[in-house]
């Protein structure tokens, strides 16, 4: 077993043991953001302390409905301003952002302004979710604990990946579903190292979060009963309609959040105007106000008219923009659901009454919408598949959800190379990508891309510094190996090292006095992707590839140039 490999177990072995912490953490930082969010909407509409969770809607306020989302949108720029900036928003681009491009370091003061922000702006009645703070909340748990424990920047990134994952399968009680949506947004790797701690931290959180709540559906629903073959005309329509919808949210969304940032008033203001705008909305609608869990019920239970639901789509995707471009804290992910469940209720009202023998009732078409749109606009389809399953417990409606799913997922590719978590870099240039596949450095070998032995130049070991200095000089190579009379390998010298030794006066010792004593190799057979790991291990830019059964038998060169030049397969 190589060196690299142990190491690579032993982390993985430690991030195991922590994700424990890390599941734990996170599920009581969602069962805070909970009892924060009952405390705000008891406070702003009820006007009393209380960890009861309320309905906004049951609330008669009369005209103060326009005012209180305003007034929490003044707290929440407080807050924001004050303590910590990277609390605004959605929460998703920002972890990206940490796994990514910062060696997954998050301020731990982000998760507990996170959820502060997010439990006034929601509580206020606020249009976003509480699953994007949320997923910021875990993952600067998984942060913290990772630089406490001063682990390397990729073990870092998988226990960021871990609070996410932990965090929001303890709001919705979906293990499953919580890992899933890790690995397709922002961590973009399926492998043992990662996938052992995340499904370990979400499995406790979930245990956290299941002794304080129960082990129930988030959204119950009744039974359902695939009718007729014809429906998957139907299902395929509603898909093309939400992946077309996806890509219009995306961008409605981004372009309300610019219009803001374009006002020339404080950042202070911004929300309370913002609040204005959705409590306006919200003495006509009250629909759209909070994150709208109880409306998503009665429309899987068919207890919404469709004209309701119709104008809910778009009300909530204009109040939802409004909420989080003028500068509030909350997430996208439970309004997502809530805008498809509206969608796919009135589209499944109008089929169930033009075909009501062979088609299943409304509510069905809403819990398809529901997974529809979480992938068209995340571009997170099995995530949305089995995240749905598992919050119904419903395995009859598989099969169209998974055929929805597939359809507005294609559609929103198709119109789009964004999704909602990466427009936000799009737009700064830095277009990632979102889909996970194999690498060529997973399958390839050493034998498909080395430079073969007789087209090596190589030194031998009576020569000395200065006639390699001269090789180097001619032929603008960065490593030569060093090879004895015999022909058999003992070493290799590179272009820094040469030079070194012509700064230190040696240009006429023979190599062989001189040479490093370490010799790292490698085999034909060997994956790329092994390679690479052993040359950062080592430090290393270049390995003579020789023979396994016989180590002093060069049989070419590899440079770390050559396994590069393999990217352009997958362009």
């Amino acid at each position: 077993m190589h060196k690299f490999e142990i190491i690579e177990r032993r982390d993985m072995l430690k991030l195991s043991l922590l994700s424990i912490p890390v599941g734990i953490f996170s599920a009581y930082g969602a069962i805070g953001l909970r009892y924060i969010l009952a405390i705000a909407k008891n406070v702003f509409f009820y006007h009393r302390l209380s960890l009861k969770d309320v309905n906004i809607i049951g609330n008669h306020l009369g005209t103060w409905v326009i005012l209180t989302p305003a007034i929490g949108g003044l707290l929440v720029a407080l807050v924001i301003n004050l303590f910590a900036k990277e609390a605004k928003g959605h929460g998703v681009p920002e972890v990206i952002e940490a796994v990514l491009f910062k060696e997954g370091n998050i301020k731990p003061k982000v998760g507990l302004v996170k959820a502060i922000a997010s439990g006034i702006c929601i509580g206020s009645g606020g249009s976003a979710g509480r699953e994007g703070p949320l997923i910021q909340i875990g993952a600067t748990m998984g942060s913290t604990l990772g630089r406490i424990f001063k682990f390397k920047p990729y073990m870092k990134r998988i226990l960021v990946g871990c609070g996410a994952a932990a965090a929001l399968a303890a709001a919705f009680n979906t293990p499953i579903g919580g890992a899933l949506f890790v690995f397709e947004t922002f961590l973009f790797e399926f492998k043992t190292r990662s996938f052992v701690p995340l499904i370990i931290s979400t499995v406790s959180a979930t245990f956290i979060s299941r002794f304080y709540f129960g082990n129930y559906p988030a959204f119950p629903i009744p039974e359902y009963t695939f009718k007729h073959p014809v429906e998957f005309g139907f299902y395929l329509l509603l898909g093309l309609i939400a992946g077309i919808l996806s890509v219009f949210f995306i961008n409605f969304f981004y372009w309300i959040g610019d219009l803001f940032k374009k006002l020339k008033i404080s950042d202070y203001i911004k929300p309370a105007i913002g609040g204005l705008i959705v409590g306006a909305i919200g003495y006509f609608y009250p629909q759209v106000l909070g994150n709208g869990y109880d409306i998503v019920e009665k429309a899987l239970v068919g207890k919404l008219f469709f004209g309701l639901m119709a104008i809910l789509v778009f009300l909530k995707i204009f109040a939802l923009s409004i909420t989080l471009g003028s500068g509030g804290s909350g997430g996208t992910l439970a309004p997502t659901l809530y805008i498809g469940s509206m969608l796919g209720g009135s589209f499944g009202y109008i089929i169930h009454s033009l075909f009501p023998d062979f088609t299943a009732s409304p509510g069905a078409y809403a819990l398809v919408g529901m997974a529809a749109m979480l992938s068209g606009v995340n571009r997170a389809t099995l995530t949305a598949i089995v995240i749905l399953f598992e919050m119904t417990l419903n395995y009859q409606i598989i099969l169209p959800l998974m055929f929805a799913c597939v359809i507005a997922d294609g559609v929103s590719w198709f119109l789009s190379p964004d999704t909602i978590d990466t427009k936000e870099f799009s737009k700064k240039g830095l277009h990632l990508r979102v889909d996970m596949e194999v690498l060529p450095f997973d399958f390839k070998i050493v034998r498909d891309v080395m430079t073969k032995e007789e087209n090596v130049i190589k030194v031998y070991s009576n020569e000395t510094v200065g006639e390699i200095w001269k090789k180097f000089s001619k032929n603008r190579h960065h490593a030569f190996p060093i090879l004895n009379r015999k022909g058999h390998l003992i070493g290799i010298v590179t272009i820094d090292e040469a030079r070194e030794l012509m700064e230190q006066g040696k240009a006429t010792y023979q190599i062989k006095d001189v040479m490093p004593s370490k010799l790292i190799v490698t085999y034909p057979n060997e994956s790329l992707i092994r390679v690479l790991n052993k040359m950062l291990l080592h430090n290393v830019d270049q390995l003579p590839v020789v023979d396994r059964k016989n180590h002093r038998k060069l049989v070419g060169l590899l440079t770390r140039s050559d396994i590069l030049r393999v990217l352009k397969e997958i362009e």
